[in-house]
């Protein structure tokens, strides 16, 4: 698939596994296994990487909203083509394998240039946690199954599976679902504060494109500054994230182009137009 963009035709990412949607700032990000409920091999991890990458530069994507083609988000790891097959493997291969994995699943997702939303569409297990939760935000269908059923067949969660839940959700909770590899929807996910809301799901992606929209509106800089930060400072002290901020605050107001801190104290201070908490919000 290319896009058209005047006279000149430019590819969009993707490939087998990997398909990628753009629409007016949004790009859709979707796994693209459906016969496998989107299970993620290795070559879908390649696949992944290579997209992010291109995604981070591409002036085509200002949100990247990440989610599953047909009805599962995904059902986890492929058994068959990511274990099985590694472990025909020598040992530099498989960590080879491992390695691509954990790149897109979370090194790239969690510190990405740009906005990031879990688009939980249907089934959403194992391995595929990691991923959602990496992402900056996340909206599931009500009818969306989650669950981490290693238990249920003689293993752990693995990956780094356990660490992605430890961030979001309390240890009582976390382990409930750990332990008794029990399934669960939309809405608990929401309650759980996996997900940021639930909605039915034919109302799924008007929320998320709305979500998204909203987020194109930001000062892209400001935006990117202030979603890294957050996450670098959950593993600061207070003296740290004191200085960390500072730092960052003024190398936000440095290579911003728009010059938002001085427009947002101008609209405040002088012209009066941003007055907080009564309706009258800059666009």
């Amino acid at each position: 698939m290319t896009v058209h963009d005047g006279a000149a035709e430019r590819p969009v990412p993707g490939g087998d596994n990997v398909k990628v949607e753009f629409e007016d700032g949004i790009a859709w990000l979707k796994l693209n296994r459906p016969d496998k409920r989107n299970a993620m091999s290795v070559a879908l991890a390649t696949e992944m990487n290579q997209v992010l990458d291109d995604l981070e530069l591409d002036d085509r994507c200002g949100v990247v909203v990440l989610t599953g083609e047909g009805t599962a988000f995904s059902s986890g790891m492929d058994l068959k083509d990511f274990f099985r097959a590694t472990d025909q493997k020598s040992d530099i291969e498989r960590h080879r394998a491992y390695r691509e994995t954990r790149n897109w699943q979370w090194r790239k997702l969690m510190f990405f240039g740009k906005p990031t939303i879990a688009m939980v569409n249907g089934w959403c297990f194992g391995g595929a946690f990691t991923p959602m939760i990496c992402c900056d935000l996340a909206v599931a269908a009500q009818e969306a199954v989650f669950g981490l059923s290693e238990i249920n067949w003689g293993i752990i969660p693995g990956g780094v599976v356990p660490k992605a839940l430890s961030t979001l959700v309390n240890d009582r909770k976390a382990l409930y679902y750990i332990m008794t590899g029990e399934q669960f929807d939309g809405r608990v996910a929401a309650e759980l504060g996996l997900v940021n809301e639930a909605v039915p799901l034919d109302e799924l992606v008007a929320r998320t494109r709305k979500l998204a929209r909203t987020l194109l509106e930001k000062n892209p800089a400001v935006l990117r500054a202030a979603k890294l930060s957050y996450k670098y400072i959950r593993e600061m002290t207070w003296e740290e994230s004191a200085e960390y901020l500072t730092a960052k605050n003024d190398q936000t107001a440095f290579v911003d182009p728009e010059r938002g801190r001085e427009s947002g104290l101008a609209q405040f201070l002088d012209t009066k137009t941003y007055k907080p908490g009564l309706g009258n919000y800059p666009r």
